[in-house]
């Protein structure tokens, strides 16, 4: 069999033992988003956590391949050859949340939790506060850095950087809130990946593997309506609220995350005994 074309090798890091969970993060962030859950989740797995093509320290795609997620969802396939792991179970927020539920369409995971997926807007109106959101973060990350590096040690400055992200907020660390801040403000695949979000939509249907689909009920960034879009979408998915919760769920109940995940996998066990 071919192994898929590498358009970019992706860093990451990996801990734990056990079967393979790969994270994966939203449009402008990181790997570390995924902190609050990866020592919980090493109890039982062995987590692998890459920064996307273009995000945090992983490389753009070539000059004239776009950002899309076709070409994301072949690339990670690539990177799964690359570091000796087939079809793992893959867990997703935002962009990532719907390139986990892209891999699982593709038949090339064993399962996939997703945390409010991208694509599943009901309309114009969605995706306009959606992608103008975005981009009114991006372009507040173009700050000198000594700005971020002041609004990060101040309470006020880090409710106010992630009140469209999180329902807590007060939850996040200077130092997180200014990585996070210069990873979005150098990300090169941000406004491709922006561009590319215009006309993408979640369309597969069919899903042959566990998928769990879950929403902050406090998310203001894809707002928690689009949920019922998605239930209706996937009728063989899980699909759960996560009560109290923003975009980015993992500060506000990692325990909650963890245990969606794990009953998700979970499910893939019952599947063989059945």
């Amino acid at each position: 069999m071919t192994r898929p074309r590498l358009l970019s090798r992706l860093e990451h890091d990996r801990t734990g033992a056990g079967e393979p969970v790969v994270l994966i993060h939203g449009i402008g962030h990181r790997r570390q988003t995924w902190d609050p859950v990866t020592d919980l989740l090493a109890e039982r797995y062995e987590v692998i956590r890459p920064d996307l093509a273009g995000f945090g320290m992983s490389p753009a795609y070539p000059s004239g391949t776009p950002h899309t997620m076709e070409n994301a969802c072949a690339d990670l396939a690539a990177n799964f050859a690359e570091w000796g792991v087939e079809r793992p179970h893959v867990v997703g927020n935002s962009l990532g949340g719907a390139i986990a539920l892209e891999l699982a369409a593709r038949d090339l995971v064993a399962s996939a939790t997703a945390l409010s997926p991208a694509g599943f807007f009901r309309g114009p109106l969605d995706r306009g506060w959606a992608l103008a959101t975005l981009a009114l973060v991006k372009l507040s990350a173009m700050l000198p850095d000594r700005v971020l590096e002041a609004t990060s040690r101040s309470s006020a400055g880090r409710r106010v950087a992630g009140a469209m992200l999180y329902a807590h907020p007060e939850r996040t660390t200077a130092a997180d809130v200014y990585g996070d801040a210069l990873a979005l403000k150098r990300s090169p695949a941000f406004f491709p990946t922006l561009r590319a979000g215009l006309r993408y939509s979640f369309e597969a249907t069919g899903i042959g593997v566990p998928v769990t689909v879950a929403w902050g009920t406090r998310d203001r960034l894809l707002l928690p309506g689009q949920a019922e879009l998605a239930r209706r979408r996937l009728p063989e998915a899980r699909h759960v609220p996560l009560p109290g919760c923003g975009h980015i769920p993992m500060i506000d109940s990692p325990e909650l995350v963890v245990s969606l995940v794990e009953e998700t996998i979970g499910e893939v066990g019952a599947s063989e005994v059945a």
